[in-house]
């Protein structure tokens, strides 16, 4: 049952407990009030508790409020003690009518009631009855609105959660999927510029099952927002040691790891981040950089925690470089894999309160620097 739902329930029991806790105190003559409160319990089953699809309808929603304001209005007259179910009676305006309309079925329950108890009458005989009225329309309608508020507010957390959620599903399905099937694809280009070495053919095409055979795995792993594998087995620096030995022996490009630092346990949020940045550094090192040997060297601080990927390749030209990322370059073009990539590794750096920052001259290669503050 979701969260609706429950809240429907409440108001229906509410609803019931004070049409039928009356019935048990009040008059002895009561075969009338029974009868009336029955007829109330009756058409509210029929057109509120079952027409939940129809709520919020201006017609008939209105009328089935007004029929059941009247009974309302009935039952008071007959016994006094049914002047505690206007508390059952409150939500429904919220609940049947839509926008404004709420408000206003709200101020003609309260003034019905109010009239109905004999307050109209002695307003006539002491003006001040009259701040109670107000009062009492001014309460339902502020409650209203401040239901109204929280629902909002509930319904743009949820739509913000999803948002979230489809952007952490994109940033993984790009780390996963999109990398392995570039590496696929690389592995089987190698395997047809084989020609007839059919050793090396078979190692290409054995290369392409193992990747494919990963990012399928790596893909579910993400769905199920659980830890990527590298991380499973090892400590973080050993992790990206061996994402750098495997992207080497796939794409042929010469790779060093280096540890500066004692290493030491980070949080899982941002040993996360630090690996698909090394491994995002690294497919855009093998698309777009031409370079013969890249270079990551992970480093612990006192307070930070940094990974730099250094690759000696063809570089960019920095002059739209801001300082905080690619301005119009190799990475930051939206139609280019690489410009979302770097996109979404700086979303993931700023969750743990990270930054990412890329310097680059043409000839000169690009040196590309996720910084986490940790303690």
């Amino acid at each position: 049952m979701d969260e609706g739902a429950r809240w429907y329930r409440a108001f229906h029991v509410l609803f019931y407990a004070c049409l039928t806790v009356p019935a048990l105190t009040g008059r002895e003559d009561r075969t009338l009030t029974w009868a009336v409160a029955a007829a109330m319990g009756l058409y509210y089953w029929l057109f509120v508790v079952r027409g939940k699809d129809r709520f919020e309808r201006l017609h008939p929603m209105a009328w089935h409020l007004a029929v059941l304001i009247a009974l309302m209005a009935l039952l008071i007259v007959l016994d006094p003690a049914y002047e505690t179910l206007i508390f059952g009676m409150l939500p429904l305006p919220y609940l049947l009518l839509p926008g404004r309309w709420a408000y206003g079925g709200a101020a003609a329950l309260v003034t019905t009631a109010f009239t109905a108890s004999g307050g109209l009458a002695e307003i006539t005989r002491d003006p001040s009855r009259a701040a109670s009225l107000l009062g009492g329309i001014a309460l339902a309608v502020l409650m209203g609105w401040f239901a109204n508020f929280l629902v909002k507010a509930g319904e743009r957390n949820r739509e913000l959660g999803v948002l979230e959620e489809r952007t952490r599903l994109a940033g993984e399905i790009h780390d996963t999927l999109a990398q392995g099937f570039s590496g696929v694809i690389t592995q089987l280009e190698a395997a047809e510029q084989a020609g007839d070495d059919l050793a090396a053919v078979r190692e290409r095409i054995a290369g392409a099952k193992r990747l494919a055979r990963e990012s399928l795995a790596e893909a579910r792993r993400s769905v199920h927002q659980l830890r990527p594998e590298p991380l499973r087995r090892e400590r973080l620096d050993l992790a990206l040691a061996g994402v750098a030995r495997r992207w080497s022996a796939e794409s042929g490009i010469r790779a060093r790891m280096a540890v500066s630092g004692p290493p030491r346990p980070l949080a899982p949020e941002v040993e996360v981040v630090l690996l698909r940045a090394a491994q995002e550094g690294l497919a855009n090192v093998a698309r777009h950089a031409r370079a013969a040997s890249v270079a990551l060297t992970l480093t612990y601080m006192d307070g930070e925690v940094t990974l730099d990927v250094l690759d000696d390749g063809t570089g960019f030209d920095g002059a739209g470089f801001d300082g905080a990322g690619f301005d119009g370059t190799r990475f930051d073009d939206p139609g280019r894999e690489g410009g979302y990539g770097l996109a979404v590794m700086r979303e993931r750096a700023a969750r743990v309160g990270g930054a990412v920052t890329v310097e680059s001259a043409r000839g000169e290669g690009t040196a590309l620097c996720v910084s986490i503050p940790c303690a």
